[in-house]
């Protein structure tokens, strides 16, 4: 038993550390994860995943699973597909047949397996693995049409595809005179329609209980976890993994509902997400055998290439001719398909049913499934950015700023960001707000910032920070406290003193966001210096310029914003950061001019401050 607790420590640990080591060495966390499952099961043997956890192994890949899938159909909005409907409906419905097609003959011609095994893996890569593709998403900043047709496609297709295998495997069986063939199309039907009933009626349900106050906050995810469970049981009743069609069904209602509390929850089911797929990666990989390995031969290489380079493109341009779609996403929809855990868990349940069912190359499947995930995690991994970058369809690399707020000082700051060749946008629900930001050739949002409609348009990925500076403090916080999760805690920032105010004025150190200026200037005076002449300035620090003989240069009462580094990357000075500015950074400054009247301008400020006490 603590052999059994020391082995899924190490999962959970390498899982997590490599997810973090791929975050700071900005590669793919999936490449890493299979790293770890290599070393720790077929180099070392220190673990073996079927030994170790025993009958319980199967049905736990199972239900984490099913959270995955459901947690994916809570991604999926109706908002975002409205572009790229036709293409993902083509998409799922000639090119996952398609698809099947084209594995199947050449699982059979070139990789010189039966027909049944053929069949049943060419059912099983029509799944392109949100596991993957989701990671891979939010790392290449796609256009958000590309990144929807992407998106759509891998959660959608993933429980169709384990669906096309059952269906595969089931009639191998009745040829195999292990069941009846009359009734067999009927049960499917209806297990196909108890699927999606299911995961509807659920969905349905647990949305009423919600919204009517039936379930405490403290119990809704609870609640969510045990239903999810319960609803991809009862569907593997009647048809195994069609548990999985259910809980996606059940994962999309949810996400196009008015819910208040779905942000709360789709955040904590990401999280929970993370950790599940983290984990499985490292134990499927460790499972694999080296017998298994080493039946990987010139005709499994074979069969990788021709599923890469000729089914997958062959099916995705023909499935999107006359949906609408540019060439460029044609194309990178057509080359990028990673398989993830999905493939990987199903082929190993097949894999074992079709061995024990005295079929030679049963086990043949699995290794054939673990040379496509690798392949193409390896290849698609390493290739959409720049694909995508070549191809144009990648978002902005710069880091960009998000402004919310259209104040004439909100409007010179982002003019001196795009001088700077910052990407900028200032997003405003006044639309005399943003007259003086259009007219300057300033990109802007007419909309409420918090709206849903902002959520689907304003691309968020897109930028690295935000600056909340409307008139009005609360609003500045609730707008970091809501983009927080999104872009960074430690990366949105507000204007206001309400940090510096008493203890009975103060707002909660967890709303908002980090002040731009420490001391915090608010609207009032922001407004009032910029109209007194008070410029933002930018300043490249040389060798012979360097960071001291700048900061005796400046006036006193300057303050630093931030500082962009050669290789494009922002430095706030108020980010806690323990670093400095050096040679090659410019720093943006907000400075009053050179001849101000400096005594002046102190005397206000102690006016203004003596007034703001006495309110």
């Amino acid at each position: 038993m603590e052999n059994i607790a020391v082995k899924l420590a190490f999962v959970g640990a390498a899982g997590i550390a490599a997810q973090w080591l791929a975050w700071r060495l900005r590669l793919p966390a999936i490449v890493l994860l299979l790293a770890a499952g290599f070393v720790a099961g077929p180099v070392t043997g220190f673990i073996q995943p079927a030994e170790d956890f025993g009958k319980v192994y199967q049905p736990a890949i199972g239900l984490a699973v099913a959270i995955i899938l459901f947690e994916g159909g809570l991604t999926l909005n109706f908002r975002e597909i409205r572009e790229t409907s036709r293409a993902v409906r083509r998409i799922v419905l000639l090119g996952g047949p398609l698809t099947w097609l084209g594995a199947a003959l050449a699982g059979h011609y070139v990789g010189g397996l039966s027909w049944a095994v053929a069949i049943i893996l060419g059912a099983i890569l029509v799944v392109t693995g949100p596991t993957v593709i989701m990671p891979l998403l939010r790392s290449a900043k796609l256009n958000p049409r590309p990144a929807s047709l992407l998106r759509w496609e891998a959660i959608v297709n993933d429980p169709i595809g384990a669906l096309f295998a059952v269906v595969s495997f089931e009639i191998f069986l009745v040829f195999q005179g292990g069941h009846a063939a009359h009734g067999l199309a009927f049960n499917i039907v209806l297990a196909f329609l108890f699927a999606l009933l299911a995961g509807l009626g659920m969905a349905q349900l647990l949305i009423w209980a919600f919204i009517r106050g039936h379930v405490p906050e403290y119990l809704k995810v609870p609640v969510l976890f045990a239903s999810v469970l319960a609803v991809f049981a009862a569907s593997n009743l009647f048809l195994e993994e069609s548990g999985l069609l259910a809980v996606t069904v059940m994962g999309i209602r949810m996400a196009n509902s008015r819910m208040a509390s779905l942000g709360e929850i789709r955040r904590f089911k990401e999280t929970i997400t993370v950790l599940l797929v983290s984990g499985l990666f490292v134990m499927l990989t460790a499972a694999l055998e080296w017998p298994v390995i080493r039946s990987l031969d010139w005709r499994a290489a074979g069969f990788v290439i021709a599923l890469l380079f000729v089914i997958r493109p062959v099916a995705i341009l023909v499935a999107t001719i006359g949906t609408g779609l540019k060439w460029q996403e044609r194309l990178l929809a057509a080359w990028i398909a990673p398989r993830g855990i999905v493939a990987v868990a199903v082929a190993s349940l097949f894999g074992s049913l079709l061995a024990a069912s005295g079929t030679a190359d049963g086990e043949r499947m699995v290794a054939f499934t673990f040379a496509v995930v690798v392949a193409t995690i390896l290849l698609h991994g390493f290739t959409l950015a720049p694909l995508a970058r070549i191809l144009g369809l990648r978002m902005a690399g710069k880091p960009g700023i998000l402004i919310v707020g259209g104040s004439r000082w909100a409007t010179a700051l982002a003019s001196k960001l795009k001088d700077m060749e910052i990407p900028v946008t200032i997003a405003d629900g006044n639309w005399n707000h943003l007259i003086e930001a259009r007219q300057a050739g300033l990109e802007t949002y007419f909309g409420e910032a918090l709206s849903e409609h902002a959520h689907h348009n304003l691309n968020v990925e897109r930028f690295n920070a935000l600056i909340a500076a409307t008139d009005n403090d609360a609003y500045n916080a609730l707008v970091c406290s809501d983009f927080g999760p999104e872009i960074g805690r430690n990366n949105v920032y507000e204007i206001g003193g309400m940090r510096e105010q008493s203890d009975r004025r103060a707002m909660h150190f967890t709303i908002g966001g980090r002040q731009l200026f420490k001391p915090g200037l608010d609207f009032r005076e922001l407004r009032w210096r910029h109209a007194s002449g008070w410029t933002f300035q930018s300043t490249r620090l040389t060798e012979e310029f360097g960071r001291e003989a700048y900061i005796a240069s400046r006036h006193e009462d300057a303050r630093v914003i931030l500082w962009r580094k050669p290789d494009g990357s922002l430095v706030f000075e108020s980010s806690g950061k323990d670093t400095k500015a050096q040679e090659g950074d410019v720093i943006l400054s907000f400075a009053p001019p050179k001849q101000a009247d400096t005594a002046d301008g102190r005397k206000r400020k102690r006016a203004e401050t003596a007034d703001r006490e006495d309110t």
